[in-house]
Protein backbone atom coordinates (compact mmCIF):
# COMPACT_ATOMS: atom_id res chain seq x y z
CA UNK A 1 0.00 0.00 0.00
CA UNK A 2 1.16 3.21 -0.67
CA UNK A 3 1.91 5.14 2.52
CA UNK A 4 -0.15 8.75 3.39
CA UNK A 5 1.15 11.15 1.06
CA UNK A 6 3.13 13.29 3.89
CA UNK A 7 5.07 10.43 4.40
CA UNK A 8 6.26 10.53 0.75
CA UNK A 9 9.22 12.55 -0.62
CA UNK A 10 6.61 14.22 -3.03
CA UNK A 11 5.88 17.73 -2.57
CA UNK A 12 2.32 18.24 -2.72
CA UNK A 13 1.79 21.96 -4.27
CA UNK A 14 -0.04 20.81 -6.87
CA UNK A 15 -3.05 21.18 -5.83
CA UNK A 16 -6.13 19.76 -7.55
CA UNK A 17 -7.19 22.35 -9.36
CA UNK A 18 -4.07 22.64 -11.25
CA UNK A 19 -4.02 19.65 -13.14
CA UNK A 20 -8.14 19.97 -13.68
CA UNK A 21 -8.41 22.16 -17.31
CA UNK A 22 -6.00 23.97 -19.66
CA UNK A 23 -2.80 24.48 -18.30
CA UNK A 24 -1.87 27.87 -19.45
CA UNK A 25 1.60 29.34 -18.16
CA UNK A 26 4.45 31.68 -18.76
CA UNK A 27 7.23 33.37 -17.00
CA UNK A 28 8.56 30.18 -14.95
CA UNK A 29 12.47 28.81 -15.61
CA UNK A 30 15.24 26.31 -15.93
CA UNK A 31 18.81 25.53 -16.54
CA UNK A 32 18.99 22.40 -19.52
CA UNK A 33 22.00 20.72 -20.72
CA UNK A 34 22.73 19.29 -24.32
CA UNK A 35 20.35 16.67 -25.17
CA UNK A 36 22.06 15.15 -28.18
CA UNK A 37 23.45 11.93 -27.32
CA UNK A 38 27.03 11.39 -26.92
CA UNK A 39 28.20 10.05 -31.02
CA UNK A 40 25.54 12.06 -32.66
CA UNK A 41 25.88 14.75 -34.64
CA UNK A 42 23.86 18.09 -33.28
CA UNK A 43 20.64 18.93 -35.52
CA UNK A 44 21.05 22.02 -37.59
CA UNK A 45 19.74 25.10 -35.83
CA UNK A 46 16.25 25.99 -36.30
CA UNK A 47 15.57 29.50 -37.73
CA UNK A 48 15.81 32.19 -35.61
CA UNK A 49 16.81 30.11 -32.21
CA UNK A 50 17.90 31.63 -29.40
CA UNK A 51 19.59 30.21 -26.27
CA UNK A 52 18.39 31.64 -23.14
CA UNK A 53 19.84 31.78 -19.67
CA UNK A 54 20.50 28.28 -18.68
CA UNK A 55 21.40 27.22 -22.00
CA UNK A 56 17.77 26.34 -23.32
CA UNK A 57 17.21 26.38 -26.94
CA UNK A 58 14.45 28.46 -27.91
CA UNK A 59 13.49 28.21 -30.95
CA UNK A 60 11.20 31.17 -32.76
CA UNK A 61 8.26 32.46 -30.07
CA UNK A 62 4.91 30.86 -31.01
CA UNK A 63 1.75 29.75 -29.25
CA UNK A 64 1.67 26.17 -28.73
CA UNK A 65 -1.60 24.42 -27.98
CA UNK A 66 -1.43 20.59 -27.30
CA UNK A 67 -3.65 18.20 -25.18
CA UNK A 68 -4.32 14.56 -24.36
CA UNK A 69 -2.91 12.69 -21.84
CA UNK A 70 -4.16 13.94 -18.36
CA UNK A 71 -1.79 11.38 -16.65
CA UNK A 72 1.18 13.80 -18.03
CA UNK A 73 -0.50 16.54 -16.48
CA UNK A 74 1.90 17.08 -13.39
CA UNK A 75 4.59 17.04 -15.27
CA UNK A 76 3.46 19.06 -18.15
CA UNK A 77 2.77 21.75 -15.36
CA UNK A 78 6.71 21.66 -14.25
CA UNK A 79 7.92 21.17 -17.86
CA UNK A 80 5.85 24.68 -19.34
CA UNK A 81 6.46 26.48 -16.21
CA UNK A 82 10.69 26.08 -16.51
CA UNK A 83 10.69 26.42 -20.80
CA UNK A 84 8.24 29.64 -20.48
CA UNK A 85 10.28 31.61 -17.99
CA UNK A 86 13.51 30.87 -20.12
CA UNK A 87 11.93 31.65 -23.28
CA UNK A 88 9.04 34.19 -22.25
CA UNK A 89 8.23 34.71 -25.85
CA UNK A 90 6.53 31.41 -26.43
CA UNK A 91 2.98 30.71 -24.50
CA UNK A 92 2.21 26.90 -24.22
CA UNK A 93 -1.73 25.85 -23.43
CA UNK A 94 -2.07 22.14 -22.54
CA UNK A 95 -5.93 20.79 -22.61
CA UNK A 96 -5.96 17.56 -20.56
CA UNK A 97 -9.00 16.13 -22.57
CA UNK A 98 -7.88 12.63 -22.12
CA UNK A 99 -5.70 10.54 -24.69
CA UNK A 100 -8.08 9.78 -27.00
CA UNK A 101 -9.00 13.72 -27.41
CA UNK A 102 -5.96 14.27 -27.39
CA UNK A 103 -4.55 12.15 -30.51
CA UNK A 104 -8.10 13.14 -32.07
CA UNK A 105 -7.24 16.70 -32.29
CA UNK A 106 -3.16 15.84 -33.43
CA UNK A 107 -4.39 13.92 -36.36
CA UNK A 108 -7.61 16.84 -37.15
CA UNK A 109 -4.67 19.05 -37.13
CA UNK A 110 -6.11 21.38 -34.44
CA UNK A 111 -2.94 21.07 -31.83
CA UNK A 112 1.24 21.45 -32.29
CA UNK A 113 1.10 18.70 -30.23
CA UNK A 114 -0.68 15.42 -28.37
CA UNK A 115 0.17 13.86 -24.91
CA UNK A 116 -0.98 10.36 -24.94
CA UNK A 117 -0.37 7.13 -22.80
CA UNK A 118 -1.32 4.82 -26.00
CA UNK A 119 0.91 4.50 -29.15
CA UNK A 120 -0.98 5.66 -32.08
CA UNK A 121 -2.33 2.88 -34.22
CA UNK A 122 -1.65 1.71 -37.35
CA UNK A 123 -4.74 3.15 -38.65
CA UNK A 124 -4.17 6.59 -37.19
CA UNK A 125 -0.33 6.39 -38.02
CA UNK A 126 -2.12 6.52 -42.14
CA UNK A 127 -4.49 8.88 -40.82
CA UNK A 128 -1.87 11.70 -39.88
CA UNK A 129 -0.13 11.57 -43.32
CA UNK A 130 -2.92 13.95 -44.45
CA UNK A 131 -1.68 16.32 -41.35
CA UNK A 132 1.80 15.90 -41.95
CA UNK A 133 3.42 17.39 -44.89
CA UNK A 134 6.24 17.33 -47.11
CA UNK A 135 5.53 12.83 -47.18
CA UNK A 136 5.64 13.21 -42.91
CA UNK A 137 3.91 10.81 -40.94
CA UNK A 138 3.12 11.06 -36.89
CA UNK A 139 5.47 9.54 -34.16
CA UNK A 140 5.27 8.50 -31.00
CA UNK A 141 8.32 9.61 -28.61
CA UNK A 142 8.16 8.02 -25.12
CA UNK A 143 8.91 10.88 -22.47
CA UNK A 144 8.02 9.66 -18.93
CA UNK A 145 6.40 6.44 -17.12
CA UNK A 146 4.93 5.81 -13.70
CA UNK A 147 3.02 3.32 -11.86
CA UNK A 148 -1.14 3.01 -12.45
CA UNK A 149 -2.40 3.27 -8.78
CA UNK A 150 -5.71 1.19 -7.67
CA UNK A 151 -6.78 3.68 -5.20
CA UNK A 152 -9.78 2.41 -2.63
CA UNK A 153 -11.78 4.06 0.00
CA UNK A 154 -12.81 1.60 3.14
CA UNK A 155 -13.15 2.94 6.25
CA UNK A 156 -10.96 0.64 8.87
CA UNK A 157 -8.77 -0.68 5.91
CA UNK A 158 -5.01 1.14 5.52
CA UNK A 159 -3.40 -1.83 4.26
CA UNK A 160 -4.92 -3.64 0.74
CA UNK A 161 -3.63 -6.48 -1.39
CA UNK A 162 -5.36 -7.89 -4.42
CA UNK A 163 -4.28 -9.87 -7.73
CA UNK A 164 -4.79 -9.59 -11.36
CA UNK A 165 -8.00 -12.03 -11.02
CA UNK A 166 -9.38 -10.44 -8.29
CA UNK A 167 -9.33 -7.20 -9.76
CA UNK A 168 -10.61 -8.33 -12.83
CA UNK A 169 -13.40 -10.05 -11.59
CA UNK A 170 -14.40 -6.35 -9.03
CA UNK A 171 -13.95 -4.37 -12.09
CA UNK A 172 -16.16 -6.60 -13.93
CA UNK A 173 -18.53 -6.49 -11.00
CA UNK A 174 -18.41 -10.25 -10.76
CA UNK A 175 -17.00 -9.99 -6.99
CA UNK A 176 -19.21 -6.97 -5.36
CA UNK A 177 -18.50 -6.97 -1.87
CA UNK A 178 -15.57 -5.87 0.02
CA UNK A 179 -15.57 -8.85 2.39
CA UNK A 180 -15.91 -11.45 0.03
CA UNK A 181 -13.89 -14.40 0.51
CA UNK A 182 -11.21 -14.10 -2.45
CA UNK A 183 -10.47 -10.86 -1.18
CA UNK A 184 -10.12 -12.26 2.60
CA UNK A 185 -7.68 -14.91 1.25
CA UNK A 186 -5.17 -12.39 -0.22
CA UNK A 187 -5.63 -9.91 2.98
CA UNK A 188 -5.41 -12.78 6.17
CA UNK A 189 -5.55 -10.79 9.52
CA UNK A 190 -7.30 -7.77 8.04
CA UNK A 191 -11.11 -6.66 8.66
CA UNK A 192 -13.15 -6.67 5.75
CA UNK A 193 -16.32 -4.82 5.97
CA UNK A 194 -19.48 -6.29 4.64
CA UNK A 195 -20.09 -3.53 1.79
CA UNK A 196 -20.68 -3.04 -1.49
CA UNK A 197 -17.84 -2.46 -3.92
CA UNK A 198 -18.17 0.77 -6.31
CA UNK A 199 -16.01 0.36 -8.77
CA UNK A 200 -15.05 3.20 -10.85
CA UNK A 201 -13.62 3.64 -14.56
CA UNK A 202 -12.97 6.15 -16.51
CA UNK A 203 -15.54 8.18 -19.21
CA UNK A 204 -13.44 9.25 -21.47
CA UNK A 205 -11.26 7.67 -23.69
CA UNK A 206 -8.04 7.12 -21.82
CA UNK A 207 -4.91 5.94 -22.27
CA UNK A 208 -4.38 5.06 -18.40
CA UNK A 209 -7.85 2.40 -18.95
CA UNK A 210 -5.88 1.21 -22.27
CA UNK A 211 -2.66 0.28 -19.74
CA UNK A 212 -5.02 -0.91 -16.88
CA UNK A 213 -6.90 -3.23 -19.24
CA UNK A 214 -4.07 -3.98 -20.68
CA UNK A 215 -2.65 -5.47 -17.51
CA UNK A 216 -6.13 -7.37 -16.84
CA UNK A 217 -6.43 -9.47 -19.99
CA UNK A 218 -2.31 -10.18 -19.80
CA UNK A 219 -2.64 -11.65 -16.77
CA UNK A 220 -6.46 -12.43 -15.98
CA UNK A 221 -7.55 -13.72 -18.70
CA UNK A 222 -9.88 -15.99 -17.96
CA UNK A 223 -11.65 -13.28 -15.49
CA UNK A 224 -11.05 -10.69 -17.79
CA UNK A 225 -13.04 -11.72 -20.98
CA UNK A 226 -12.32 -8.16 -22.73
CA UNK A 227 -10.22 -6.62 -25.07
CA UNK A 228 -7.59 -3.90 -23.56
CA UNK A 229 -8.76 -0.70 -25.55
CA UNK A 230 -9.20 3.50 -24.48
CA UNK A 231 -12.93 3.09 -23.86
CA UNK A 232 -14.20 0.85 -20.66
CA UNK A 233 -16.38 -1.67 -22.19
CA UNK A 234 -16.48 -4.04 -18.82
CA UNK A 235 -19.99 -4.30 -16.65
CA UNK A 236 -21.56 -2.36 -14.05
CA UNK A 237 -19.63 0.52 -12.41
CA UNK A 238 -19.72 4.38 -12.13
CA UNK A 239 -17.48 6.49 -14.26
CA UNK A 240 -15.60 9.61 -13.99
CA UNK A 241 -13.71 11.97 -16.52
CA UNK A 242 -9.92 12.61 -16.03
CA UNK A 243 -7.70 10.96 -13.65
CA UNK A 244 -8.45 13.96 -11.83
CA UNK A 245 -12.34 13.54 -12.04
CA UNK A 246 -12.12 9.39 -10.96
CA UNK A 247 -9.21 10.18 -7.97
CA UNK A 248 -11.87 12.95 -6.71
CA UNK A 249 -15.15 10.40 -6.90
CA UNK A 250 -12.68 7.67 -5.59
CA UNK A 251 -12.27 9.79 -2.54
CA UNK A 252 -16.05 10.84 -2.19
CA UNK A 253 -17.07 7.31 -2.22
CA UNK A 254 -17.38 5.20 0.29
CA UNK A 255 -16.39 1.25 -0.51
CA UNK A 256 -15.13 2.93 -3.66
CA UNK A 257 -12.25 1.65 -6.14
CA UNK A 258 -10.43 3.19 -8.97
CA UNK A 259 -7.26 3.52 -11.19
CA UNK A 260 -5.29 6.40 -11.68
CA UNK A 261 -1.96 7.48 -12.39
CA UNK A 262 0.34 7.98 -8.67
CA UNK A 263 0.26 11.54 -8.58
CA UNK A 264 -3.23 11.48 -8.16
CA UNK A 265 -3.42 9.45 -5.03
CA UNK A 266 -0.70 11.13 -3.56
CA UNK A 267 -2.64 14.46 -4.31
CA UNK A 268 -5.63 12.90 -2.90
CA UNK A 269 -4.30 11.08 -0.16
CA UNK A 270 -6.33 8.12 -1.57
CA UNK A 271 -4.48 4.56 0.10
CA UNK A 272 -3.30 2.12 -2.83
CA UNK A 273 -3.28 -1.23 -3.13
CA UNK A 274 0.06 -3.65 -3.54
CA UNK A 275 -0.41 -6.20 -5.98
CA UNK A 276 0.16 -9.86 -5.36
CA UNK A 277 2.20 -10.91 -8.64
CA UNK A 278 3.95 -14.39 -7.53
CA UNK A 279 6.38 -12.58 -6.94
CA UNK A 280 7.69 -12.76 -2.97
CA UNK A 281 5.60 -10.27 -1.60
CA UNK A 282 2.96 -7.96 -2.88
CA UNK A 283 4.21 -4.78 -4.53
CA UNK A 284 3.23 -1.36 -3.92
CA UNK A 285 2.95 1.38 -6.50
CA UNK A 286 5.92 3.07 -6.31
CA UNK A 287 8.63 5.09 -8.46
CA UNK A 288 11.28 2.66 -8.03
CA UNK A 289 9.16 -0.23 -8.01
CA UNK A 290 7.62 1.21 -11.37
CA UNK A 291 11.03 1.96 -13.00
CA UNK A 292 12.02 -1.54 -12.57
CA UNK A 293 9.58 -3.05 -14.21
CA UNK A 294 9.44 -0.21 -17.19
CA UNK A 295 13.40 -0.98 -17.37
CA UNK A 296 12.04 -4.82 -19.03
CA UNK A 297 9.76 -2.78 -21.95
CA UNK A 298 10.71 -3.69 -25.18
CA UNK A 299 11.49 -0.88 -27.71
CA UNK A 300 10.55 -0.72 -31.07
CA UNK A 301 9.59 1.74 -34.18
CA UNK A 302 10.41 3.26 -37.15
CA UNK A 303 11.35 6.44 -39.51
CA UNK A 304 11.82 8.34 -35.87
CA UNK A 305 8.77 6.81 -33.98
CA UNK A 306 9.75 4.82 -30.66
CA UNK A 307 7.21 2.43 -28.65
CA UNK A 308 7.87 0.58 -25.38
CA UNK A 309 5.78 -2.60 -24.60
CA UNK A 310 5.59 -3.48 -21.27
CA UNK A 311 5.43 -6.53 -19.40
CA UNK A 312 2.62 -6.75 -17.54
CA UNK A 313 3.38 -10.30 -16.29
CA UNK A 314 6.55 -9.83 -14.58
CA UNK A 315 6.95 -11.41 -11.33
CA UNK A 316 10.38 -9.91 -10.70
CA UNK A 317 10.57 -9.00 -7.33
CA UNK A 318 9.73 -5.52 -6.38
CA UNK A 319 8.69 -4.58 -9.69
CA UNK A 320 4.95 -3.20 -9.88
CA UNK A 321 3.48 -4.47 -13.12
CA UNK A 322 0.55 -1.30 -13.80
CA UNK A 323 2.57 1.01 -15.35
CA UNK A 324 2.40 3.44 -18.60
CA UNK A 325 4.04 5.61 -20.78
CA UNK A 326 3.55 8.52 -21.80
CA UNK A 327 4.40 9.92 -25.63
CA UNK A 328 4.20 13.14 -26.82
CA UNK A 329 3.10 12.98 -30.93
CA UNK A 330 3.97 15.10 -33.42
CA UNK A 331 5.33 14.46 -37.59
CA UNK A 332 8.63 13.07 -38.20
CA UNK A 333 8.57 15.91 -40.82
CA UNK A 334 6.06 18.52 -42.05
CA UNK A 335 4.91 19.94 -38.92
CA UNK A 336 3.15 23.53 -39.39
CA UNK A 337 6.02 25.74 -40.24
CA UNK A 338 4.84 28.94 -37.81
CA UNK A 339 4.96 26.46 -34.03
CA UNK A 340 7.45 23.72 -35.07
CA UNK A 341 10.78 25.71 -33.93
CA UNK A 342 9.00 26.48 -30.56
CA UNK A 343 7.87 23.02 -30.55
CA UNK A 344 10.81 21.21 -31.09
CA UNK A 345 12.46 23.24 -28.80
CA UNK A 346 10.45 22.19 -26.23
CA UNK A 347 10.72 18.57 -27.09
CA UNK A 348 14.41 18.93 -26.66
CA UNK A 349 13.76 20.33 -23.73
CA UNK A 350 11.68 17.68 -22.22
CA UNK A 351 13.62 14.83 -23.18
CA UNK A 352 17.15 16.77 -21.94
CA UNK A 353 19.07 16.38 -18.74
CA UNK A 354 17.42 19.02 -17.01
CA UNK A 355 13.90 18.00 -18.12
CA UNK A 356 14.21 14.85 -16.99
CA UNK A 357 15.11 15.10 -13.68
CA UNK A 358 13.77 15.91 -10.64
CA UNK A 359 10.14 14.19 -12.46
CA UNK A 360 10.48 11.86 -9.18
CA UNK A 361 9.17 14.42 -7.42
CA UNK A 362 6.29 14.80 -9.54
CA UNK A 363 5.46 11.00 -8.93
CA UNK A 364 6.65 9.79 -12.01
CA UNK A 365 9.50 7.22 -12.74
CA UNK A 366 12.34 7.42 -14.88
CA UNK A 367 12.43 5.68 -18.07
CA UNK A 368 15.35 3.80 -19.59
CA UNK A 369 19.01 6.20 -20.50
CA UNK A 370 18.50 4.15 -24.35
CA UNK A 371 15.37 5.13 -24.32
CA UNK A 372 15.85 8.78 -23.91
CA UNK A 373 18.80 8.83 -25.65
CA UNK A 374 16.93 7.23 -28.74
CA UNK A 375 14.24 10.27 -28.66
CA UNK A 376 16.99 12.48 -28.46
CA UNK A 377 18.17 11.86 -31.28
CA UNK A 378 14.76 11.53 -33.03
CA UNK A 379 13.91 15.45 -32.08
CA UNK A 380 17.39 16.20 -33.49
CA UNK A 381 16.66 14.27 -36.50
CA UNK A 382 13.56 16.25 -37.43
CA UNK A 383 13.43 18.89 -39.90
Amino acid sequence: MTPHPKSRPYPRAIGAAAVCGALVLTGCGAEHKSSTPSGTAPATPLASTTIAAGGIACGKAANLLASGSTAQQYAMRYWIKNFTRACPGTRITYNGTGSGAGQTDFLQGRTALAGSDSALSPDQIAQSKSVCADGGRAVDLPMLGGPIAVGYNVRGVSKLVLDAPTLAKIFDSQITMWNDPAIAKLNPGTTLPKMPIRPLHRADASGTTDNFTSYLSATASSAWPYKHGKQWVAKGGQSATGSSGLATKVKQTAGAIGYFELPYAIDNAIPTTSIATGAPSPVDPNIINASKAIAGAKMSGSEGDITLTLDYTTKAANAYPIDMVTYEVVCNKGNKPATWPATKAFLAYIAGQKGQQDLSFEGYATLPADVIAKVRASIDSMP
